[in-house]
């Protein structure tokens, strides 16, 4: 356990924050399999809308520090490709 005033503070702090980083990088892995989903399924319209409001929740993740901007480019790159085989 931390003995410092601000130590204390910095730990509850960081726990604070990894909570919101989890429940962030959790919601758009969340987003991520609908559009997956959609795909498996074949309903090229579903999987559409689910991409678009996947690809703002990714860029989002990625200007906040949760996961890195090329990862970021890369998902939804991916992503428009899957959705783009279904014709």
């Amino acid at each position: 356990m931390a003995n410092h005033k601000s130590a204390v503070k910095r730990n509850r702090q960081a726990k604070v924050r990894t909570a919101r980083n989890v429940h962030a990088r959790s919601t758009m892995r969340t987003l991520v399999k609908k559009v997956r989903e959609a795909v498996a399924a074949k309903e090229k319209e579903t999987a559409e809308t689910a991409l678009k409001a996947a690809m703002p929740y990714i860029d989002k993740c990625a200007s906040k520090g949760i996961i890195h901007k090329a990862t970021a480019s890369r998902k939804i790159s991916r992503l428009n490709k899957l959705i783009n085989t279904l014709d």
